[in-house]
């Protein structure tokens, strides 16, 4: 089989026998590519061909090379899907030896979250002001991402039946695990706000969809959309700070640490299957706690 065709199987194996999201399996597939045209470069086209030598030379030069050299997490990545393709070679009988399993991932410090300020979060809201059809549902799109910490694939991938009794939202986050979240005034307000004056409107300029957040011809938004809604109202707050749809779900579990809440609370709502997971955030707000008391006490310093 060449490599071609061994790519092709392991994506089929990962999208249908595992289940895998559509967007990790596009993952898979550029980090497989970028692997296979490296194996084509240095003359290799036979997958007994390869050995744990090859695969040590290929993640030397992923980090080395003059053209955006990867970074330790990227790496890691990287070398994941690597090691994952040579174990299914191995176990469809495709090669006698797993040439991957030697070869480790290099470690990557742990990267602190970033969180903005709860009064940087209050100026992104309130970008959003306004009685326009795309104001209205510029709100709560970003009051429901602050109000639930949801990653920005599950916000756009909610239906108008998700939202239960409307203080309750329903997500579904990787692996199709559904949880629920609570909704404060405000997300409640903007989205009932939202859905009464703007979404019905929207909803008569495309095909009929189950969607809770339309785009203005009446379609799903979509995680780009999202983006570039966010990065709107950022440049609309004169924010400073990167902002991302990340950044809302990051500075949830940051300002819920820091108000007290308990980590496996934060843990439930974030959807995390590790607590390990959500514990990163709480160096977070150490962090914060540090730079207040070396700031404010008389003998920290």
């Amino acid at each position: 089989m060449t490599i071609e065709a061994a790519v092709d199987s392991y994506l089929r194996h990962v999208s249908i026998e595992r289940g895998l999201s559509a967007n990790t399996v596009a993952a898979y597939r550029r980090d497989l590519g970028v692997y296979s045209g490296w194996l084509a470069e240095q003359g290799i086209d036979e997958l007994r061909e390869v050995t744990p030598a090859t695969i040590s030379q290929f993640s030397i030069q992923l980090g080395t090379r003059e053209e955006s050299p990867l970074i330790a997490s990227s790496l890691a990545r990287m070398l994941s899907t690597v090691r994952g393709f040579h174990r299914f070679l191995l176990d469809e009988g495709l090669v006698d030896t797993d040439a991957a399993h030697e070869v480790k991932p290099p470690k990557s410090g742990s990267r602190l979250p970033k969180a903005i300020s709860v009064d940087q979060v209050a100026a992104l809201l309130a970008a959003t002001d306004g009685d326009s059809l795309q104001a209205l549902r510029d709100k709560a799109l970003l009051e429901l991402l602050y109000a639930t910490g949801a990653r920005v694939s599950e916000a756009v991938d909610l239906n108008v039946d998700d939202v239960i009794d409307q203080d309750i939202v329903r997500l579904t986050g990787k692996g199709n695990k559904q949880r629920i979240v609570p909704l404060g005034s405000y997300a409640r307000a903007a989205i009932d706000a939202y859905l009464v004056r703007a979404r019905p409107a929207l909803s008569t300029r495309g095909r009929a969809t189950p969607a809770l957040f339309l785009g203005m011809r009446g379609a799903r938004v979509s995680r780009q959309n999202a983006w570039l809604i966010i990065r709107a109202a950022a440049d609309r707050a004169h924010l400073d700070a990167e902002i991302s749809p990340h950044t809302l779900r990051h500075s949830f579990a940051t300002h819920l640490l820091a108000g007290g809440a308990d980590v496996r609370v934060v843990q439930e709502l974030l959807g995390h299957s590790s607590v390990a997971t959500t514990q990163i955030y709480t160096l977070v707000t150490a962090d914060t706690l540090r730079d207040v008391y070396t700031s404010s006490h008389p003998r920290a310093r």
